[in-house]
């Protein structure tokens, strides 16, 4: 009886704050506010508040959602666990599948260049030095 009292007075008050807002022509806003107030009215009419506030005050119920939390639990960590196997071996995997020449072009279309594009020499004070030692650290 309190429950639905409650809710009543949520949606009722919801159902205030629209209208105030469809008065300032947030007609949008305002229909969204109402949509949200008429749900409890709505879970009230339904039955679920009543089911609700009864399961609420059994142990088994609780036992119940303990357990489920426990599967939830266990399922998570075992996909975190597979995930990071399948990582080390697609890591090391990867590595050998990778030919020396892999960041050339696969598909030459010839040493010509397209007509219409230019192709700019590097600038002369551009030094690679430093990313020719990061590339040769990882055996790049």
């Amino acid at each position: 009886m309190l429950a639905e009292t409650m809710c009543s007075a949520v949606s009722a008050a919801g159902l205030g704050i629209a209208a105030l807002t469809a008065y300032r022509k947030r007609f949008l806003a305002a229909t969204r506010i109402a949509a949200y107030a008429l749900v409890p009215v709505g879970l009230v009419m339904t039955g679920v508040v009543e089911w609700v506030s009864g399961m609420v005050f059994k142990p088994v119920v609780w036992a119940g959602f303990g357990l489920l939390g426990l599967a939830w639990l266990l399922l998570l960590t075992t996909r975190v666990v597979e995930r990071r196997r399948l990582g080390r071996g697609a890591e090391g995997a990867a590595r050998e599948a990778v030919a020396p020449a892999a960041s050339a072009p696969s598909l030459d279309a010839g040493s010509r260049p397209r007509p219409g594009t230019r192709q700019n020499p590097p600038a002369a004070g551009e030094d690679f030095s430093d990313i020719e030692a990061i590339l040769k650290k990882h055996g790049i």
